[in-house]
């Protein structure tokens, strides 16, 4: 589970990153105060972009008690929901996700944040039928929302993993679309199409993740075998 967590490592970036805030002792919640929580939430993103795992852990930590402070206040938003959801799901907390989640979608059951934030949960939980609908849910009420394309992978990954190829070749042709720029996606979009005997398309899809990263072993294998057929 680690291992695909690292492979979807360049999904970090589209989250938009705010520069670190000033610190007056080198702890998270000091000289914060005015901040929000989701504006932590993003230090810690930019913390984790840069491999600094131990450092963005603060952060997402101090996000999760400043949420459960305004829940127990009485002050939450839905932008606390969203936020501690998030938090959660970068620590690897998936049950939890999912308890947060409901509570936060039970008063705003059109806090779209949070139906994807779920669908991801659901996913490294291992429950693919709720986490499609969750995934399915949030593209067909966000169509231009800032995870869309990210939801659509997920989509193909379900897919893939429960063999229904063709369906993970629409996601993942949407996925990359929306989204180009990541060789993970156009090898998942490559594997699925060799799946299918779709040979050519593979070709060119494998092509787009070496352009993407020369390195790629798996796609160069997966090009020179589409090639041969």
């Amino acid at each position: 589970m680690r291992i695909f967590r690292a492979f979807l490592l360049p999904v970090l970036l589209f989250f938009p990153l705010l520069p670190l805030a000033a610190q007056s002792s080198g702890t998270a919640g000091q000289g914060q105060a005015r901040q929000s929580a989701i504006e932590i939430y993003r230090i810690g993103r930019n913390m984790e972009a840069r491999n600094r795992m131990a450092e963005a852990d603060v952060y997402y930590s101090e996000v999760i008690r400043i949420c459960q402070d305004e829940v127990s206040r009485n002050a939450a938003t839905r932008d606390t929901y969203t936020a501690i959801t998030w938090a959660l799901n970068r620590q690897q907390k998936y049950a939890e996700v999912i308890t947060w989640g409901e509570r936060g979608l039970r008063l705003y059951a059109d806090e779209y944040r949070v139906v994807e934030t779920m669908g991801e949960a659901y996913f490294y939980l291992r429950d693919y039928e709720r986490s499609l609908i969750f995934m399915q849910r949030y593209t067909n009420a966000s169509p231009q929302g800032e995870r869309v394309s990210v939801a659509y992978f997920f989509i193909g990954e379900i897919f893939r993993l429960t063999e229904k190829n063709r369906h993970a070749d629409i996601a993942y042709t949407t996925a990359v679309r929306l989204e180009p720029g990541i060789a993970l996606w156009w090898f998942r979009l490559g594997s699925v199409r060799e799946a299918l005997g779709d040979y050519p398309q593979a070709v060119e899809a494998y092509q787009r993740a070496l352009l993407l990263n020369s390195d790629y072993r798996e796609a160069n294998d997966g090009l020179a075998r589409s090639r041969n057929r």
